[in-house]
């Protein structure tokens, strides 16, 4: 396992991260009859995975509960990233939502505590002198973002500065390199980056649009005909199966699957810290963590090329599930 420096922090994370939402929320996942939460904890641990990521809306809390129990002993080998929800920003609820999610992982303290979003009613200046207390008491280690643009970093860091941000960021939503990831290197803040494989669509697992779930074709990639949308756009759906093709067949040309030179392309993206990977099934799991490799200055050219259409069809918006005039991402 490869392990990078987060941020301006001393600390040395691994390159993959496992993200624990998958373990603790069965009802947006699905079922999945290899699905083994504590084994697919274990089998991160035996691999090197050092960063382990929930957050407390995660089903409710039940991800942090899960993680909890399945690192138990081991819980001092790693660091945890958690978030506190955008309602819970004002300074008294984000003590008491802090307070709750020590409990819920059975811990006593949380190494990155993150703004889950950035709150529109909440001072930026508020927040972070609330989580700088906690941060003075032991509770939490470092104070780190989720969501943010280049706006809001730029309004955060004046309050006091993040050791990383969370942004969404695949081959198939590129957005966050317009702005985001720009701004983030400028103030050496550490790219955290989630949903490397855009919720299944890059595991090649998916023929048509009809076969993905409904609750996973609710980005501006879909028309906003689908059930669950809120964006309003007419989607980019054809240019998107298009795209998956051109990446599976050079997947396939270069000897890798789908998902091994995904994560591979986006741990080479400048910036990026660490990759942030749900899982639930162990053996995937396993699969996936020994496909990240070094595939080389040539082959990622050809996926920037390969899936700039897309990027530039969707623009710098990082909001997957929202218009840019009404982005909650700035």
């Amino acid at each position: 396992m490869e392990y990078r420096r987060l941020g301006r922090t001393d600390w040395r994370v691994s390159v993959v991260s496992f993200g624990a939402w998958q373990i603790g929320d069965p009802e947006f996942w699905g079922k999945d009859d290899a699905a083994n939460a504590e084994e697919a904890v274990q089998v991160a641990l035996d691999e090197g995975v050092n960063l382990f990521d929930t957050a407390e809306m995660y089903g409710g809390g039940a991800s942090e509960e899960a993680l909890g129990k399945a690192l138990g002993a081991r819980r001092r080998d790693v660091h945890i990233a958690d978030k506190v929800s955008p309602e819970n920003c004002a300074p008294d609820r984000v003590r008491a939502a802090c307070e709750a999610s020590l409990r819920r992982l059975g811990t006593d303290w949380i190494d990155l505590y993150q703004v889950h979003w950035p709150s529109r009613t909440v001072p930026f200046e508020d927040t972070h002198a609330a989580l700088s207390a906690l941060r003075d008491e032991g509770k939490i280690r470092e104070i780190g973002v989720s969501n943010f643009g280049a706006r809001d970093l730029a309004q955060w860091c004046g309050a006091g500065g993040a050791a990383s941000d969370q942004v969404g960021y695949n081959l198939l939503f590129r957005a966050a390199e317009y702005e985001a990831i720009p701004a983030c290197r400028e103030r050496g803040v550490a790219v955290l980056a989630y949903m490397p494989l855009m919720q299944g669509l890059l595991t090649g697992r998916y023929a048509s649009i009809e076969d993905i779930p409904m609750l996973r074709r609710r980005t501006r990639h879909f028309s906003r005909h689908r059930d669950g949308t809120r964006h309003g756009e007419d989607g980019h759906e054809n240019l998107l199966m298009d795209t998956v093709a051109d990446l599976r067949d050079f997947a396939a040309a270069v000897g890798l699957t789908v998902e091994g030179m995904a994560l591979s392309w986006l741990a080479a993206q400048p910036g990026v810290s660490s990759v942030i990977l749900g899982a639930r099934n162990p053996a995937q799991l396993l699969d996936n963590l020994r496909a990240v490799e070094d595939i080389g200055p040539a082959a990622v050219a050809q996926l920037n090329e390969l899936t700039y259409p897309l990027k530039r069809a969707l623009g710098p918006n990082c909001d997957m599930w929202q218009t840019a005039e009404n982005s909650r991402i700035r």
